[in-house]
């Protein structure tokens, strides 16, 4: 019984694992939303992942309308994507 507890336990946490680093840090984060409002938009953060070494920002509302934004590690914008 134990050794079952054992295995479920370490595939519970490998299965977090990856998902934990798409998830940018609350620095990052911060810096992102600040980002945004200078831009005079907004998002929910849960919708920021990390993808090649950049973001991806889903779902970001501008005043002039919905957007999906890549940024690369900087923060500059790479690609911005009406919807």
């Amino acid at each position: 019984m134990f050794r079952s507890a054992c295995i479920a336990i370490t595939a519970a946490t490998l299965t977090a694992l990856p998902a934990a680093a798409d998830t940018p840090s609350a620095a990052q984060t911060e810096q992102i939303l600040a980002m945004l409002a200078e831009m005079q938009c907004e998002m929910d953060p849960d919708d920021i992942e990390m993808e090649d070494g950049g973001y991806e920002l889903d779902d970001v509302y501008c005043a002039d309308g919905q957007y999906d934004i890549d940024l690369d590690a900087d923060l500059n914008v790479t690609n911005k994507r009406k919807e």
